[in-house]
Order: C-alpha cells, then structure tokens, then sequence
C-alpha cells in the first residue's frame, strides 16, 4: 500500500513539474503546421481591449515547448485542461495572468512576457 501511494505522489510530482519548464529550449519543435500567416481576430472576439495580429507559428512553437505535455498537442487536454475554446472564457490579459500565476491545479509557467502574451493572444482566439 505503501508503495502505491508513494508511486501516486511522485507521478503527480512528475506531472507537475513537466508544466513548469521549457525542456525544449534551443530544440528544433517542428509541429508539421505549414502555417506562417496571422490571425486576425474580428473585433467582437477580442476581448479585453487586446489589438494586433496573432503569430500563430510563433505561438504554436511556444505553445509545443512549454504547454503540450499537460494541454495535448491538439489543445485536447490530458493531464491539464481542454484549451480548444478558452478564448470564449478568457481574454487575451487574463490568459496571459494564468499562464505566469497559474489557475487551480495549474502552476505558473515560466516564460517571458513577450512568449507569455504571444500564446495568450493565440489562445484568446480559440472559441
């Protein structure tokens, strides 16, 4: 019994700190999306006041590197939560204070601020 709850703890502890860190830095994270345009939010999705186009490869190479091991590399989910229609919950400001500060069980990621807002933008943009 002992021995289960200690395997519990430490793949949750596994878990948990996949999320935090940028294992992939300096890594080539080709996600097989030829897309290297912008997205362009129509004004009744950007909420929260956010301007500006969306580096979608920017922000899916950020998002490959430090969100998919938690979130899917189809923003499905797993161990972390569904991301396919946050942008219908949260704004481009409050996603980009989650991602630093964390949310519920999520811890806070570690990325700049520039990184950091690129994803949020991209991620408000899913609804």
């Amino acid at each position: 019994m002992k021995m289960k709850l200690l395997a519990l703890l430490f793949g949750s502890a596994l878990v948990l700190a996949a999320c935090g860190g940028d294992d992939n830095a300096g890594e080539d994270t080709d996600t097989g999306n030829n897309d290297t345009g912008t997205e362009q939010p129509a004004d009744d999705e950007n909420a929260g006041g956010d301007t500006g186009a969306v580096d979608t490869a920017a922000a899916e190479k950020i998002y490959q590197n430090n969100c998919s091991m938690c979130h899917g590399a189809d923003l499905s989910g797993g161990a972390g939560k569904d991301l396919r229609e946050i942008g219908a919950k949260y704004n481009q400001e409050q996603l980009v204070d989650i991602i630093h500060n964390g949310i519920g069980g999520m811890q806070g990621i570690n990325i700049s601020d520039e990184d950091a807002n690129t994803v949020a933008a991209w991620l408000a943009t899913k609804k």
